[in-house]
């Protein structure tokens, strides 16, 4: 059997490891930056009784190795769970730890990357909003965020490619993702075929990385007109 036949075979299993992987993205970005926005107006509110835990979240997740957020969540969540409710969780236990895990991990970054967007923003801005008699989240949400959210898209663009590479290491936890895919696929197969389907699987990831990269640069120009 040729290679291109074995691909073709393995097809299925791959595609549903790249579907899994993007499930996750899509759902660690929404939560990272809903969460990431949070904690950035936490931050910038003056309020220390938001502001100090806001930092601490921030400082802590980002000191801290990815791996070990994804293990913690996937081993103690649970075990937490059960020790709270007397019942275990009912989920997908590798899903929804991997999805909880970058989220949580990723809002750390985006917070930073939303909080310099805001500070970008000229306080004369905020000034005649509060001249206006705008609130604080009023100033935020219709005058500063919008602007804000603008400047800071490549960055937050760049931070997903990241995420999307970070994503292999879902396999860790025995999800499986387009890495895994390809590995399990590699080790069920005959004839020393194991680092063709681990080069593929490396392959894609370099190539959608890549175009990715290529693509926040061009909208990096173009907002900069």
């Amino acid at each position: 059997m040729n290679m291109m036949t074995e691909l073709a075979t393995a097809y299925p299993g791959l595609m549903g490891g790249m579907l899994t992987t993007l499930k996750v993205l899509f759902l660690a970005i929404l939560g990272g930056i809903s969460l990431g926005t949070v904690l950035a107006l936490m931050r910038l509110s003056g309020i220390k009784a938001l502001e100090i835990p806001a930092k601490l979240y921030v400082n802590y997740f980002r000191s801290v190795p990815l791996l070990l957020v994804l293990l913690w969540f996937y081993f103690a969540v649970p075990m937490m769970y059960f020790w709270i409710a007397g019942k275990y969780l009912q989920l997908d236990t590798a899903f929804t730890s991997c999805v909880v895990a970058f989220m949580m991990f990723e809002a750390a970054y985006f917070s930073e990357v939303v909080r310099a967007g805001i500070q970008s923003i000229g306080s004369g801005q905020v000034n005649a909003a509060k001249a206006l008699g705008m609130t604080y989240g009023q100033t935020m949400r219709l005058v500063i965020l919008p602007q804000a959210f603008r400047k800071m898209l490549p960055l937050l663009l760049q931070q997903t490619i990241i995420l999307f590479q970070d994503s292999t290491l879902v396999a860790a936890i025995g999800l499986t993702d387009l890495f895994r895919a390809a590995y399990v696929r590699s080790t069920n197969t005959a004839g020393g075929i194991l680092p063709s389907y681990i080069i593929f699987a490396g392959l894609v990831y370099f190539v959608i990385s890549l175009l990715a990269t290529f693509g926040v640069k061009k909208l990096h120009a173009r907002l900069r007109v």
